[in-house]
């Protein structure tokens, strides 16, 4: 099971699975993290990659004289359990719920609520 990151975990895990499954080195997540306005010290990134690497979420590599850092858990699969666990605390994992009040809400922009319309009946149609 996915554990939960936390946010400062998460800005980093979004830099490294933009990166692919290719790995990423210490430096290039440093640049890319400042770049997104997020410029750490270096032991608080160090902090934050090792608990990440404790967690599961990536795999640590020293290659010479720099770290490398590979995704375990992908970007998706994040997703999908953090989804489900929000979906069972806060709806009881009643999605119905959770679609009607994106609806009633008016949290859809019409471009989305077409998008999900069409899912639905796609879903619907390939069972």
């Amino acid at each position: 099971m996915v554990q939960q990151i936390s946010d400062a975990e998460f800005e980093i895990m979004k830099v490294i699975w933009a990166n692919g499954e290719k790995p990423t080195l210490f430096a290039s997540l440093t640049a890319d993290l400042a770049a997104k306005g997020k410029p750490w010290q270096k032991n608080t990134l160090i902090t934050l990659l090792n608990r990440l690497v404790n967690k599961g979420f990536l795999k640590a590599k020293k290659t010479g004289r720099c770290n490398e850092y590979t995704p375990l858990v992908s970007e998706s699969e994040y997703h999908k359990t953090q989804t489900k666990n929000f979906l069972d605390k806060i709806y009881e994992g009643n999605a119905k719920w959770l679609v009607s009040d994106l609806i009633s809400g008016d949290l859809l922009a019409d471009e989305e609520y077409e998008e999900l319309k069409k899912l639905l009946e796609k879903g619907r149609t390939e069972k």
